[in-house]
Parts: structure tokens; C-alpha cells; sequence
């Protein structure tokens, strides 16, 4: 049979098909091959019980993207949630996530900005200005249940949800999906970090054919994986420009007559580039 996974709990996968779900085993070829079943992965299985719903899997079918942290497969949009304050949004943090996002071809990327009613307009203009020529940004309150109708209509397909721990991605998730019922809980005042209420990677039915993926908060992202060079082609108000600079091989940094530099302050912010600056720097001292 045929199916997607939409959980995976202590080396078992919850696969549905149909209108069914099997609890299946990995066979040991995936183990030797260091192959991990993930959630969204769209697989082939047999069928060992059908009263109990048991099963195996068989074979994982070709991944379009895959995500690390969240683990999680078959990704059509990205929503990079943060909280406008408490705790306060991390630039550095934000920038990785869409890099992240930008890598894996995540074909539809969100910014969710959550707690927006701890902000003032001023402060949404500032980051209108930065991010929202670049991506849909949707101001929403979980606790006021304010901007969820806008934010659902941003996601298609399978969704993963992604961002540090405390900003409410499972409090915005039980309202997109009120009956998920997922486990919420208070930001520890002393930190201001979020207590890692998610146990589970999980696929949550939200509507037709619209998915969203539940993940524990992180927050760090490690980009050890990328090379200094290449970090230029996830930054997408530089695509344009790409191509246009002196030097074929221009790093956009030192060089002199780059198209990349002599649009900063125009189309292109000096903060967002200040953090490509940090990135590339910081992962040619890596290399």
C-alpha cells in the first residue's frame, strides 16, 4: 500500500492511507542504509495486520525537500514564526530560518509574526520596510485570536511551522486546528525561553488537502553545511544583481563596482546585508 507518515514515535511510523492508520516498523535495510523515516515522507508499506492496523515499510519515495530540524519531508510552505516581544525577535535567528527555508526550495515562505498586540505600529512599519518587499509578513495575536483567517490563508498544502521556542507556535496551531488540542505553556519569566511543550513531530489535518506540521521550538540553526560562497544565493533581493558585478567570482564584500553594495539602502537593506556579511564571514573562518 501506499501512504504518508504522519507521526513517528520510538522507532515506530503512523502512516495514513486511505482513511486508515498503520502502525508500521522500519525494516532494517532503512537502518543500514542510515536512511531515517520521516514525517510528510510519502512511502510504500505492507500490510502485517489489518484487524490492529500494523504494518512495515517498505520504501520511502523521492523527497522534493527535507528539513532537519524540524525533521520533517515534502514541505510546501514554511511559516517562520516569531513573537513581536517577549521574547523579542532575533534577526540573526530570523535571517537563518529563511535561509533554511530558501535552501530546502520551500516553494511558499511566511513570516508569522505572533503577540503582535506587544507591538506598535512603528515597530511593524521598521520591519515591513526590512522583510515585506521579500515575504508575506501576517501580523497575528493567538491570544486575542486576531489575523488567524489571513494567516490560514497564506498555507498550502503541508505546512511546517518553524521558529524558537515561546513565540506560540502551538497556541497558533490550536487555533488554526482546534481540535489538535496541543499542549501549551507559559514562558519562563526568568529566561524569557519557551519550555519545549512539543513531544512529537506530527501531521495535523487542517483542511481539504492542507497540512501542518507540529515541531519542538529550537533556538539555534546551525548553517555548518553551507559554503561562504553560496550563502549569496539564498539572500533573494540579490538575485537581480547577481551577475551584474565587475568580477565574475565577487564575493559582494570588498569588491569594488558590486551591484550587490550600490543597491544597499535602496532595494536592498543595510541590516539584512550586515547579516549576510556576518554569515559569509562566519562560515569562510569555518572552512
Amino acid at each position: 500500500m501506499t501512504g504518508r507518515i504522519i507521526r513517528g514515535v520510538g522507532g515506530l511510523y503512523y502512516v495514513a492511507a486511505g482513511n486508515s492508520v498503520y502502525e508500521c516498523s522500519a525494516r532494517g535495510k532503512f537502518r543500514k542504509a542510515k536512511i531515517t523515516p520521516t514525517v510528510g515522507d510519502f512511502v510504500k508499506f505492507t500490510v502485517l495486520d489489518e484487524v490492529n492496523k500494523k504494518g512495515a515499510l517498505d520504501k520511502i519515495e523521492e523527497r522534493k525537500n527535507y528539513l532537519i530540524r524540524p525533521r520533517a519531508a515534502n514541505i510546501d510552505t514554511a511559516v517562520i514564526t516569531f513573537a513581536a516581544a517577549s521574547p523579542d525577535i532575533n534577526m540573526d535567528l530570523l535571517d537563518r530560518f529563511l535561509l533554511m527555508a530558501e535552501i530546502q526550495k520551500i516553494p511558499n515562505i511566511v513570516i508569522c509574526i505572533n503577540k503582535s498586540e506587544l507591538t506598535g505600529k512603528k515597530e511593524k512599519q521598521e520591519f515591513d520596510r526590512i522583510y515585506g518587499t521579500l515575504y508575506p509578513v501576517v501580523y497575528i495575536s493567538a491570544k486575542e485570536k486576531t489575523g488567524i483567517e489571513t494567516l490560514k490563508e497564506h498555507i498550502k498544502g503541508v505546512a511546517v511551522f518553524a521558529g524558537p521556542s515561546g513565540v506560540g507556535k502551538s497556541s497558533i496551531i490550536n487555533e488554526l486546528i482546534p481540535e489538535s488540542n496541543r499542549l501549551t505553556g507559559e514562558i519562563s519569566r526568568k529566561i524569557e525561553r519557551g519550555k519545549h511543550t512539543t513531544r512529537q513531530v506530527e501531521l495535523l489535518h487542517m483542511e481539504d488537502e492542507t497540512y501542518i506540521v507540529d515541531s519542538p521550538g529550537f533556538t539555534s540553526l546551525s548553517l555548518d553545511f553551507l559554503k561562504a560562497d553560496d550563502v549569496q544565493h539564498y539572500f533573494r533581493e540579490f538575485d537581480k544583481y547577481l551577475g551584474e558585478c565587475r568580477f565574475i567570482d565577487c564575493a559582494h564584500i570588498a569588491e569594488p563596482d558590486c551591484a550587490v553594495k550600490q543597491h544597499i539602502g535602496e532595494d536592498i537593506s543595510q541590516e539584512r546585508y550586515d547579516r549576510f556579511v556576518y554569515l559569509y564571514n562566519e562560515l569562510k573562518q569555518k572552512r
